[in-house]
């Protein structure tokens, strides 16, 4: 066995630790978790960008918006 094979060999068997393994397998539920944490939070605001095209001029005016201000934020993208 030369120099490189025994590197490669020791990698390899690195990464079939169950430790190495649990980590990697922690951080994809972590990523996978605050990515639907922030879907959420995304569509959570249309909802509520949505419910301000639906209500009333005097609704509007009860909570301080004009109903062109509603229109302007009802119609921006989720993600903004």
């Amino acid at each position: 066995m030369n120099t490189i094979d025994t590197f490669h060999h020791g990698g390899a068997e690195l990464h079939n630790r169950p430790s190495v393994r649990r980590g990697f397998i922690d951080r994809i539920v972590f990523v996978l978790g605050s990515i639907a944490r922030q879907i959420d939070r995304m569509l959570e605001r249309r909802r509520g960008r949505l419910a301000l095209l639906e209500m009333t001029d005097e609704q509007l005016k009860d909570i301080g918006i004009s109903r062109c201000d509603a229109h302007h934020e009802g119609i921006r993208p989720f993600w903004e």
